[in-house]
């Protein structure tokens, strides 16, 4: 009878989509997690024991919000990614509601009113947009299997457009970067003509400019995105985060000066290091190695992103797991960029690694769906 009982489940297993579950997608973003935890401690341990708090109350948070995406991402596994085609659609509008409701009532942070303030819980709407965003527009662009002509693009903007006017209103330019490389990268591998890509290229960037100079973004937001292509930009001022960033990278050496023995960190000499320049902590902590280390755990998520999108069943699983990669591509570049001053600072975290709950939620969420993709290859 148990020998009937442990076959029936093997039949259940075989027949399961978790047999295809790819590991190496997996496993890696929960490593590069448990290392985010450790370098969030490293940054913020000294300052929080000055002033006599708990030093591990960010890590305690950080750990809260990495379990609840591990559950979205064990969610978003579990349902057929078809079926989250349509309930795409009721999310992408709650969160676009959500972006309205932030400019109202949403806390107002270093000039930026972008998240809600729930006692100790922060919901950021903006990062809740790109999951939706990249389903949403998949979705779509995969019901015109024949093309996009002028009319179908001009929806599909609309659809990107509407989030992403109400983001910059906060004003984020960051997010609204990622949506960019999100949208044109959905667009172009959906089969948008070349011509049409140049434009959305050359518009892209009029919007960046237009934001700068009509005064969307504040005088010191503008002033760190132009300050990495100055030498020696106001090294007191709006060049001193990206001073502080390189120098503390450049300390670390080949192998690092040692976990929690960083000068620059230990000293929080790095503003905002726990969130935009946690790569810094890694590299004056744990040298190249340690920084090449997790490069190399990102390359595996990106890698594996990809062949899920080339084993994609269909066309919508195709351009999902596209969406997901140039997410994390765009975010990876332009943050560990920053860091060592060849990239724009423009607040965009490092995924899995930077402090948030919205970020890590929604980074494990897109982890969860190109595993679906791909375990639903066969189906």
């Amino acid at each position: 009878m148990s020998g009937a009982v442990l076959t029936d489940r093997r039949a259940r297993l075989q027949a399961s989509p978790l047999r295809h579950l790819d590991p190496l997608l997996v496993i890696p973003p929960l490593l590069i997690t448990a290392l985010g935890l450790v370098m969030i401690y490293s940054t913020k341990r000294t300052q929080l024991e000055q002033l006599g708090e708990d030093p591990y109350q960010f890590v305690k948070r950080q750990a809260v919000a990495a379990v609840l995406g591990v559950v979205a991402m064990i969610a978003m596994i579990a349902i057929d990614y078809h079926k989250l085609r349509e309930l795409a659609i009721w999310g992408y509008g709650v969160t676009t509601l959500m972006l309205v409701a932030v400019l109202g009532i949403g806390a107002d942070v270093k000039g930026a009113q972008a998240r809600f303030d729930i006692g100790s819980i922060q919901i950021q709407p903006a990062e809740l947009v790109k999951l939706f965003l990249v389903l949403v527009l998949a979705g779509y662009v995969a019901m015109h299997r024949e093309g996009l002509d002028t009319g179908h693009l001009l929806v599909a903007l609309v659809i990107a457009g509407l989030p992403m006017g109400l983001i910059m209103l906060e004003p984020d330019l960051g997010t609204d970067l990622v949506l960019m490389a999100i949208t044109f990268t959905i667009l172009a591998v959906g089969g948008v003509k070349a011509r049409h890509l140049i434009v959305l290229a050359l518009a892209g960037a009029s919007v960046a400019v237009v934001a700068v100079n009509v005064g969307v973004l504040e005088q010191y937001q503008i002033d760190r995105l132009t300050s990495f292509a100055v030498e020696g930009s106001d090294p007191r001022g709006s060049g001193y985060n990206q001073d502080q960033s390189e120098i503390a990278v450049g300390a670390g050496g080949l192998t690092g000066q040692g976990l929690f023995e960083g000068t620059q960190t230990q000293s929080a000499y790095v503003p905002e290091q726990h969130t935009d320049f946690i790569f810094t902590a890694v590299g004056e902590e744990l040298g190249f190695v340690g920084g090449a280390t997790l490069l190399g755990l990102f390359g595996l998520v990106v890698w594996r992103t990809w062949r899920a999108a080339v084993l994609a069943d269909d066309r919508f699983g195709m351009l999902c797991c596209v969406g997901v990669l140039a997410m994390f591509v765009f975010q990876v570049f332009e943050n560990v960029g920053m860091a060592i001053g060849i990239m724009p600072i423009t607040g965009i975290p490092l995924p899995f690694m930077s402090y948030g709950g919205s970020s890590i939620v929604v980074s494990f969420a897109c982890i969860g769906l190109v595993a679906n993709v791909h375990m639903r290859r066969f189906s």
